[in-house]
């Protein structure tokens, strides 16, 4: 009976976190900076709904588009990879297996136990034995377009949902305070929650997002101010 290997780990949520993370932080960033920022300007509070919502639309349709173009690109990457090793395992299968088994000796098998692996693993399926060991090709860190899309865009949206929110809720006076303070507690959740998933430190994470956020947001904001235009 052969042995099963059930273990989750958290490299395992990278293709799909990566997007999801990037591209709610990027919402709840963008959109507070562009309402905080209008806000400084003394628009109305017609004009800052107005803004958000625009915001969100175009930012969760650019990160649509951006993460399927940029990771298409790796994708279109990977199968003219595999590609040619699929010719290469056609034309010339000893150098292939040569190749595979001079692998497995740069990683500590002594040469007839490693090219008794090549043989086996060859025989089991080539393509993928080259692809995992030769081109670091795997199915779980391989590119998935849509998914990346689809993550990446959704997650903007509902970061960018919090300040819009905010500004709905709030009297004109107070919205530029009530965004960031709004946007600052988002963001440190944001953080602790990639953290958590990503195995790292939860303080560390919380401050970092935060840090940059803020960061934004108050340029923005000072951008706002000095010119009396929406930004």
């Amino acid at each position: 009976m052969g042995l099963l290997h059930s273990e989750s780990h958290r490299s395992h949520h990278i293709g799909w976190l990566r997007a999801a993370v990037l591209g709610a932080n990027d919402g709840v960033v963008s959109v507070s900076s562009l309402v905080v920022g209008v806000a400084a300007s003394g628009a109305s509070k017609d004009n800052l709904m107005l803004t958000g919502i625009a915001g969100l639309v175009a930012g969760a349709l650019s990160m649509a588009a951006g993460e399927y173009i940029s990771v298409q690109s790796q994708a279109d990457t990977e199968n003219a990879d595999l590609n040619k090793e699929r010719r290469e395992l056609a034309e010339s299968p000893e150098h292939e297996l040569d190749e595979l088994a001079s692998i497995y000796v740069g990683r500590g098998l002594d040469e007839s136990l490693a090219r008794e692996v090549a043989i086996q693993l060859t025989a089991h399926d080539a393509l993928s034995a080259h692809a995992r060991d030769e081109l670091g090709i795997t199915d779980t860190l391989m590119a998935r377009p849509i998914q990346a899309s689809l993550s990446s865009a959704a997650a903007f949206a509902i970061g960018a949902f919090v300040p819009i929110l905010a500004c709905a809720l709030t009297p004109i006076k107070s919205i530029s305070v009530v965004t960031s303070i709004a946007t600052v507690f988002t963001l440190a959740a944001l953080g602790s929650v990639a953290a958590i998933v990503g195995g790292a430190s939860v303080w560390r994470g919380a401050l970092r997002v935060t840090f940059w956020g803020v960061l934004a947001m108050a340029i923005t904001a000072l951008v706002g101010r000095l010119f009396g235009a929406t930004v």
